[in-house]
């Protein structure tokens, strides 16, 4: 699993960003919407931040800042480290655990944002076996019952 390359991971995946002056308080509509702890900040298409859901906790909620009047900008996280898409995941992971983040922006070759890893990728295969056994256990429950 950590072998396989990120392009895999992020293959088909929907981009959510942002631009830096969008409110903490429908960035995180957007984020609960997508189903995402993140969202990327882009000036154009220039990655320049990312903005997760520690960053709203810990940097808006906790220091007392009012999320419909504090912008992306304030909050995020500027220059944020990337990892190129032919890269190997465990790779990715390594950078999570090292700087103590969950999230990863992809680039191409050209450094232009093909998508996000996180650390929740890591239970991906491990994540749909046990949904599968899941389903079987209910099926059977629907047998029996």
């Amino acid at each position: 699993m950590p072998n396989r390359p990120v392009s895999q991971l992020v293959k088909n995946q929907h981009i959510l960003s942002a631009a830096a002056t969008l409110s903490v308080l429908d960035a995180a509509a957007a984020m609960r919407d997508a189903k995402v702890g993140a969202i990327m900040v882009m000036n154009g298409s220039r990655l320049v931040g990312i903005f997760t859901e520690r960053d709203a906790l810990y940097r808006v909620l906790a220091a007392g800042k009012d999320p419909r009047r504090t912008t992306l900008a304030d909050v995020m996280t500027v220059n944020p480290a990337t990892i190129e898409a032919d890269m190997p995941f465990g790779q990715a992971l390594h950078i999570m655990f090292e700087r103590g983040f969950r999230h990863v922006p992809v680039v191409d070759e050209d450094g232009q944002v093909i998508g996000m890893v996180s650390a929740r990728d890591a239970l991906g295969p491990e994540m749909e076996q046990v949904k599968a056994e899941l389903r079987e256990r209910e099926h059977i429950t629907e047998i029996l019952g």
